[in-house]
Order: structure tokens, then C-alpha cells, then sequence
């Protein structure tokens, strides 16, 4: 739960409450950058401009009670825009993938085979999947975070646990 007075305090240009806030959600934001950006260096580099972007737009927030959901939406569109401006398209090898996850220290093979599966999904399918299962939002804010309508969230949602069936269970009949 984000402190609300923070949140006002970082509003009015109080850097230490700024920093203070980052630092209650920089382990979130790492963790979604990194499933966008499947590397290190740039999770690490959406994760800076996020936080620069948020620093500078700190003011225009509205309702301070939504300070996470709205880092994420900028750290999303971020992350969004950088793989864009690349038109960079990275195949996960199964054993980068396990290197890479240990600071996450997933041990559980199912859980990488998941999450390998949920990065090649479409970006609408992908957002809406980890919002819902990851960060554990409700529809009603996923389609406040995404600024689309509910229907659109329940349909890609379900869309999105199609598509990672049928993705799984081609990997097991592969193996």
C-alpha cells in the first residue's frame, strides 16, 4: 500500500519521499521491466527512464492512492516505446532464460516455462496477463491502467490463457 502523505510530499518536490516511494516499488517495476526487455541491461534501462519520467510527471498524478498503478502504466508504455524504437525481437535459449532468472530465485521448471511462454505472447495479451496474475489487479483497474474497456481486458485475458495452453502444450509434445 503506497503512503499516501509520501505521495504528496514527492508531489510538492520533497526528493527524499520521491526516493522513498521508488524504493518501495522498485522490485515490482525490475521485475516487469525484465519481462518486457528479457535482458538485464535493458529492464535496467526502461526501469531509469521510469523513474525519470515519473520524477518529472510527478505533479500531473491525480489521486495519490494510485501512485503504483500509475508507475506501472508508465513503466509499461516505457518498456513498450524502447522495444518499439529497437524493433528488436530476442529468441529466449532455455539456458539464457535459466541464468537470467535466478535473482528471481524461481526454481520451479513450470514457472519458466511459463514465463518464457508469456514473453512470446502479443503485447495486449501479455500486459493483461501479468497485470491480472502478477500484480494481482482487478479488471476494473487493468482497464483503468491500459485505458481501454473492460471487455476488451476480460476478452484478451482470456484470449492471452488460450494462447498460453496451446503454447505449453506444444512444448510439452515437443520434449
Amino acid at each position: 500500500m503506497v503512503d499516501v502523505k509520501k505521495v504528496k510530499l514527492a508531489k510538492k518536490g520533497n526528493a527524499q519521499a520521491f526516493q522513498e516511494l521508488i524504493e518501495q516499488e522498485k522490485v515490482k517495476l525490475y521485475k516487469m521491466a525484465y519481462i518486457y526487455m528479457k535482458n538485464e541491461h535493458d529492464a535496467l534501462e526502461v526501469f531509469q527512464e521510469t523513474v525519470y519520467k515519473t520524477l518529472v510527471s510527478i505533479k500531473s498524478l491525480k489521486e495519490e492512492k494510485y501512485f503504483s498503478t500509475w508507475v506501472t502504466k508508465i513503466l509499461i508504455n516505457t518498456a513498450i516505446e524502447f522495444l518499439r524504437k529497437q524493433k528488436k525481437i530476442v529468441p529466449m535459449e532455455k539456458e539464457v532464460l535459466d541464468r537470467n532468472i535466478q535473482p528471481f530465485q524461481t526454481a520451479v521448471v513450470e514457472q519458466i516455462d511459463l514465463l518464457a511462454s508469456i514473453k512470446g505472447l502479443e503485447e495486449k495479451y501479455k500486459s493483461v496477463l501479468l497485470l491480472r496474475f502478477y500484480k494481482d489487479y482487478s479488471i476494473k483497474q487493468i482497464a483503468e491502467l491500459l485505458d481501454c474497456p473492460e471487455g476488451t481486458v476480460k476478452t484478451n485475458i482470456h484470449r492471452g490463457i488460450i494462447l498460453l495452453r496451446e503454447k505449453i502444450k506444444e512444448g510439452c509434445v515437443n520434449e
